[in-house]
Protein backbone atom coordinates (compact mmCIF):
# COMPACT_ATOMS: atom_id res chain seq x y z
CA UNK A 1 0.00 0.00 0.00
CA UNK A 2 2.72 2.44 0.94
CA UNK A 3 3.95 3.42 -2.47
CA UNK A 4 0.36 4.20 -4.06
CA UNK A 5 -0.68 6.21 -0.52
CA UNK A 6 2.56 8.23 -0.93
CA UNK A 7 1.60 9.52 -3.71
CA UNK A 8 -1.61 10.09 -3.32
CA UNK A 9 -0.72 12.11 0.17
CA UNK A 10 1.87 14.36 -1.52
CA UNK A 11 -1.19 14.67 -4.33
CA UNK A 12 -3.89 15.38 -1.51
CA UNK A 13 -1.99 18.01 0.58
CA UNK A 14 -1.27 19.90 -2.75
CA UNK A 15 -4.83 20.32 -2.99
CA UNK A 16 -5.75 20.88 0.45
CA UNK A 17 -3.55 23.92 0.52
CA UNK A 18 -4.95 25.19 -2.41
CA UNK A 19 -8.59 24.66 -1.27
CA UNK A 20 -9.85 27.93 0.04
CA UNK A 21 -10.33 28.26 3.91
CA UNK A 22 -14.25 27.92 3.18
CA UNK A 23 -14.76 25.07 1.28
CA UNK A 24 -14.29 21.01 1.94
CA UNK A 25 -12.18 19.06 -0.35
CA UNK A 26 -13.92 16.01 -0.78
CA UNK A 27 -12.89 12.66 -2.01
CA UNK A 28 -14.88 9.33 -2.05
CA UNK A 29 -13.04 6.40 -2.27
CA UNK A 30 -15.03 3.33 -3.40
CA UNK A 31 -14.83 -0.32 -4.18
CA UNK A 32 -16.18 -4.03 -4.29
CA UNK A 33 -16.68 -5.22 -0.44
CA UNK A 34 -13.32 -6.60 0.95
CA UNK A 35 -11.44 -4.14 -1.39
CA UNK A 36 -9.47 -2.52 1.29
CA UNK A 37 -11.28 1.44 0.55
CA UNK A 38 -12.48 1.64 4.35
CA UNK A 39 -8.58 0.60 5.49
CA UNK A 40 -7.07 3.66 2.59
CA UNK A 41 -9.71 6.23 3.93
CA UNK A 42 -8.67 5.67 7.42
CA UNK A 43 -4.99 5.83 6.35
CA UNK A 44 -4.96 8.84 4.34
CA UNK A 45 -7.42 10.90 6.61
CA UNK A 46 -4.46 9.53 9.64
CA UNK A 47 -1.80 10.31 6.96
CA UNK A 48 -2.97 14.38 6.25
CA UNK A 49 -3.94 14.95 10.07
CA UNK A 50 -0.28 14.49 10.15
CA UNK A 51 1.24 16.95 7.95
CA UNK A 52 -1.54 19.09 9.26
CA UNK A 53 -0.32 19.18 12.48
CA UNK A 54 3.29 19.64 11.67
CA UNK A 55 2.29 23.17 10.45
CA UNK A 56 -0.72 23.84 12.82
CA UNK A 57 0.23 21.73 15.99
CA UNK A 58 -2.63 24.20 18.00
CA UNK A 59 -5.33 23.45 16.19
CA UNK A 60 -7.69 20.15 15.54
CA UNK A 61 -7.56 17.71 12.92
CA UNK A 62 -8.37 18.70 9.36
CA UNK A 63 -9.26 15.26 7.53
CA UNK A 64 -11.88 13.05 8.55
CA UNK A 65 -12.97 9.68 6.78
CA UNK A 66 -16.68 8.92 6.94
CA UNK A 67 -18.01 5.50 6.03
CA UNK A 68 -21.18 4.53 3.81
CA UNK A 69 -22.09 1.87 6.09
CA UNK A 70 -24.79 3.98 8.57
CA UNK A 71 -26.85 4.16 5.26
CA UNK A 72 -28.21 0.52 5.73
CA UNK A 73 -31.36 -0.05 5.69
CA UNK A 74 -32.91 -0.63 8.95
CA UNK A 75 -33.37 -4.05 9.33
CA UNK A 76 -37.20 -3.16 10.59
CA UNK A 77 -37.36 -1.16 6.74
CA UNK A 78 -35.86 -4.06 4.92
CA UNK A 79 -38.71 -6.22 6.60
CA UNK A 80 -41.30 -3.82 5.05
CA UNK A 81 -40.11 -4.52 1.40
CA UNK A 82 -42.18 -6.53 -1.06
CA UNK A 83 -39.38 -9.34 -0.26
CA UNK A 84 -38.59 -9.03 3.21
CA UNK A 85 -36.40 -12.50 2.78
CA UNK A 86 -34.72 -11.78 -0.22
CA UNK A 87 -33.95 -7.77 1.52
CA UNK A 88 -32.27 -9.89 4.56
CA UNK A 89 -30.72 -11.73 2.11
CA UNK A 90 -29.00 -9.56 0.14
CA UNK A 91 -28.31 -7.03 2.82
CA UNK A 92 -25.54 -4.64 1.88
CA UNK A 93 -27.18 -4.33 -2.23
CA UNK A 94 -27.29 -0.94 -3.15
CA UNK A 95 -30.99 -1.44 -3.03
CA UNK A 96 -30.76 -1.94 1.09
CA UNK A 97 -29.13 1.77 1.31
CA UNK A 98 -30.95 4.60 1.01
CA UNK A 99 -28.99 6.96 -1.10
CA UNK A 100 -30.90 9.97 -0.92
CA UNK A 101 -30.13 10.57 2.85
CA UNK A 102 -26.40 10.24 2.19
CA UNK A 103 -27.06 13.10 -0.92
CA UNK A 104 -28.49 14.95 1.72
CA UNK A 105 -25.03 14.93 3.84
CA UNK A 106 -22.74 15.44 0.73
CA UNK A 107 -24.45 18.44 0.09
CA UNK A 108 -24.79 19.61 3.49
CA UNK A 109 -20.71 18.86 3.76
CA UNK A 110 -20.39 20.84 0.41
CA UNK A 111 -22.11 24.38 1.74
CA UNK A 112 -19.71 26.99 2.39
CA UNK A 113 -17.96 27.12 5.78
CA UNK A 114 -18.81 30.13 7.77
CA UNK A 115 -18.22 31.18 11.54
CA UNK A 116 -21.74 29.97 11.87
CA UNK A 117 -21.27 26.74 10.52
CA UNK A 118 -22.18 24.00 12.93
CA UNK A 119 -21.02 20.54 13.57
CA UNK A 120 -22.95 18.19 11.09
CA UNK A 121 -23.95 14.45 11.99
CA UNK A 122 -23.81 11.03 10.57
CA UNK A 123 -24.99 7.94 11.29
CA UNK A 124 -22.75 4.92 11.86
CA UNK A 125 -23.26 1.32 12.27
CA UNK A 126 -23.57 -0.75 15.00
CA UNK A 127 -22.40 -4.28 13.70
CA UNK A 128 -23.72 -5.99 17.62
CA UNK A 129 -26.99 -4.76 16.89
CA UNK A 130 -26.85 -4.89 13.08
CA UNK A 131 -28.63 -1.68 12.30
CA UNK A 132 -27.43 1.89 11.74
CA UNK A 133 -26.62 4.90 14.92
CA UNK A 134 -28.27 7.97 13.63
CA UNK A 135 -26.33 10.84 14.70
CA UNK A 136 -23.37 9.00 15.88
CA UNK A 137 -20.26 10.94 13.40
CA UNK A 138 -19.73 14.29 14.61
CA UNK A 139 -18.04 16.34 11.77
CA UNK A 140 -17.04 19.19 12.74
CA UNK A 141 -16.48 22.94 10.62
CA UNK A 142 -12.78 22.22 11.33
CA UNK A 143 -12.97 19.17 9.32
CA UNK A 144 -12.20 20.49 5.78
CA UNK A 145 -10.59 17.34 3.90
CA UNK A 146 -13.70 14.56 4.23
CA UNK A 147 -12.73 11.12 2.75
CA UNK A 148 -16.05 9.21 2.09
CA UNK A 149 -15.96 5.59 1.65
CA UNK A 150 -18.23 3.17 0.54
CA UNK A 151 -18.99 0.29 -2.29
CA UNK A 152 -21.28 2.98 -4.41
CA UNK A 153 -19.75 6.08 -4.25
CA UNK A 154 -18.64 6.27 -8.09
CA UNK A 155 -21.97 3.81 -8.95
CA UNK A 156 -23.23 5.60 -12.44
CA UNK A 157 -26.72 5.06 -10.85
CA UNK A 158 -29.24 7.93 -10.04
CA UNK A 159 -29.18 8.86 -7.32
CA UNK A 160 -25.34 7.55 -6.12
CA UNK A 161 -24.01 9.30 -9.35
CA UNK A 162 -25.24 12.64 -8.28
CA UNK A 163 -23.81 12.56 -5.28
CA UNK A 164 -20.64 11.35 -7.11
CA UNK A 165 -20.37 14.58 -9.09
CA UNK A 166 -20.66 16.76 -6.05
CA UNK A 167 -16.82 15.43 -5.12
CA UNK A 168 -14.03 16.84 -6.10
CA UNK A 169 -12.12 13.38 -6.46
CA UNK A 170 -13.12 9.72 -7.18
CA UNK A 171 -11.09 6.83 -6.54
CA UNK A 172 -11.75 3.28 -7.05
CA UNK A 173 -10.12 0.26 -5.18
CA UNK A 174 -9.10 -2.51 -7.70
CA UNK A 175 -8.72 -5.96 -6.44
CA UNK A 176 -9.54 -9.07 -7.85
CA UNK A 177 -12.25 -10.98 -6.64
CA UNK A 178 -10.77 -13.89 -5.30
CA UNK A 179 -8.67 -12.00 -2.77
CA UNK A 180 -11.91 -9.45 -1.76
CA UNK A 181 -13.66 -13.39 -0.89
CA UNK A 182 -10.70 -14.21 1.35
CA UNK A 183 -10.81 -10.96 3.23
CA UNK A 184 -14.87 -11.13 3.09
CA UNK A 185 -14.76 -14.63 5.11
CA UNK A 186 -12.60 -13.72 7.74
CA UNK A 187 -14.11 -10.38 8.06
CA UNK A 188 -17.69 -12.25 8.29
CA UNK A 189 -16.59 -14.48 10.95
CA UNK A 190 -14.77 -11.76 12.97
CA UNK A 191 -17.74 -9.80 12.98
CA UNK A 192 -20.61 -12.66 13.40
CA UNK A 193 -21.99 -11.82 10.93
CA UNK A 194 -21.36 -15.67 9.86
CA UNK A 195 -21.60 -18.49 12.50
CA UNK A 196 -18.31 -20.32 10.29
CA UNK A 197 -16.29 -19.94 7.55
CA UNK A 198 -18.75 -22.02 4.64
CA UNK A 199 -21.21 -19.83 6.17
CA UNK A 200 -18.91 -16.69 5.63
CA UNK A 201 -17.90 -17.76 1.81
CA UNK A 202 -21.38 -18.35 0.86
CA UNK A 203 -22.10 -15.17 2.34
CA UNK A 204 -19.46 -13.50 0.05
CA UNK A 205 -19.92 -15.55 -3.46
CA UNK A 206 -24.27 -15.03 -3.30
CA UNK A 207 -23.98 -11.61 -1.82
CA UNK A 208 -21.28 -9.52 -1.72
CA UNK A 209 -19.55 -10.43 -5.09
CA UNK A 210 -22.57 -10.23 -6.62
CA UNK A 211 -22.85 -6.83 -5.44
CA UNK A 212 -19.32 -6.59 -6.61
CA UNK A 213 -19.98 -7.17 -10.38
CA UNK A 214 -22.92 -4.31 -10.09
CA UNK A 215 -19.85 -1.80 -8.84
CA UNK A 216 -17.53 -2.71 -11.39
CA UNK A 217 -19.68 -3.08 -14.57
CA UNK A 218 -21.56 -0.04 -13.23
CA UNK A 219 -18.62 2.52 -12.31
CA UNK A 220 -18.31 5.59 -13.33
CA UNK A 221 -14.97 7.80 -14.87
CA UNK A 222 -12.38 7.78 -11.44
CA UNK A 223 -9.45 10.09 -11.13
CA UNK A 224 -7.18 7.45 -9.27
CA UNK A 225 -7.50 3.59 -9.10
CA UNK A 226 -5.85 2.19 -6.47
CA UNK A 227 -4.45 -1.49 -6.94
CA UNK A 228 -5.30 -3.84 -4.02
CA UNK A 229 -3.26 -6.78 -3.34
CA UNK A 230 -2.82 -9.46 -0.46
CA UNK A 231 -1.03 -7.52 1.59
CA UNK A 232 -2.80 -7.37 4.86
CA UNK A 233 -2.63 -4.09 5.40
CA UNK A 234 -5.79 -3.81 2.62
CA UNK A 235 -7.68 -5.69 5.17
CA UNK A 236 -10.61 -3.90 6.43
Amino acid sequence: MDEQVERLVEKTWGKVLSTPPHARLMIAISGIPGSGKTSLARVMAERINQLYKKEHPELPPIAFAVPMDGYHLTRAQLAQMPDPELAAARRGAAFTFDPEKFLKLVKLLREEITPDTPTVHAPSFDHAVKDPVEDDIAIPPTSRVIFFEGNYLSLDKEPWNTAAKLMDELWFVEVDFETARKRLIRRHVAAGIAKDEADADKRARENDLVNGREIVDNRMNVQEIIFSNDDRSWDP
